[in-house]
């Protein structure tokens, strides 16, 4: 059993041009008082070929964090564009929520993030030097994906550690061509599920957004072992193999016995779910 359970994430000013500050209103419930703060951290991929590109835009404790519920704004400014490559700046990247308790993450939350052109001239024509003042951003508020990770909440034994040998299910990934249409047209932020987050719930089931699955299917690589739990960085994909039925619930749901395959997102191959 978790603690600490997210039970509602809502991207505010979204979409937004690209120098606004990121704004996400976040809801949490305690089980069991901590004896110490929680973390929060905002990571922007500014790369998929290098975690060196990778930039903390904020990291904040909250606390302290008795038994109840809370919700709280947490706001990071944008990334500085000295550490992101140039041609990295337009186009898909991933921005990541996560939550931390004694240097132990606990929960991710991944978004893609669309960033382009407003005026069509300059989509058709991108010029040589990026006109930065002109850029969007469009967070993909409604598709985030979410891992949860086993940790010591003032135990002396680990939660849910059997979990380890695990495989995740499958899962789907969000076209990029549906990506950049909604950039365009815009989108209204969306937030979490409360219902699929509770501390009771199984921690294997995989699940996403959309009401029918989008045509893109990820594929997985064998089983990972403790050693390779996924770190905050987030240029690797992970991929996993078969279908999953229609009839999904709110969140995906990886552990982190999962292998995981680096890609490029720039590729419709790699455009897929990065946490």
């Amino acid at each position: 059993m978790s603690a600490v359970n997210v039970t509602n994430v809502t991207v505010l000013d979204n979409p937004s041009m690209f120098m606004n500050p990121f704004q996400f209103e976040i809801s949490y419930e305690c089980l069991v008082a901590l004896n110490d703060d929680l973390e929060w951290k905002l990571i922007y991929v500014g790369s998929a070929e290098d975690e060196k590109y990778d930039q903390v835009l904020e990291s904040v404790l909250v606390g302290p964090v008795n038994v109840g519920n809370y919700r709280f704004v947490f706001q990071a400014d944008p990334p500085e564009l000295s550490k992101i490559p140039e041609e990295d700046i337009i186009g898909v990247t991933v921005l990541l929520l996560t939550c931390s308790y004694q240097g132990q993450e606990f929960i991710r939350v991944g978004y893609y993030v669309s960033n382009d052109y407003v005026e069509e001239a300059l989509r058709e024509e991108p010029p040589t030097k990026v006109l930065i003042e002109k850029v969007q951003r469009n967070i993909l508020a409604d598709k985030p994906r979410v891992t949860k990770f086993p940790i010591v909440f003032n135990s002396g034994a680990p939660a849910m550690d059997h979990l380890d040998a695990q495989k995740i299910p499958d899962a789907y990934a969000y076209p990029p061509s549906d990506l950049a249409m909604q950039t365009h047209e815009g989108g209204a932020s969306s937030s979490l599920s409360p219902d699929s987050m509770h501390a009771d719930e199984d921690p294997t089931e995989e699940t996403c957004i959309p009401s029918s699955p989008p045509a893109d299917l990820m594929h997985t690589d064998e089983e990972a072992s403790e050693s390779n739990r996924p770190t905050s960085s987030a240029t690797d994909l992970m991929t996993t193999n078969d279908t999953e039925p229609a009839d999904i619930q709110a969140f995906d749901s990886m552990q982190h016995g999962d292998t995981v395959r680096r890609g490029n997102l720039h590729t419709p191959q790699a455009l897929q779910e990065v946490c």
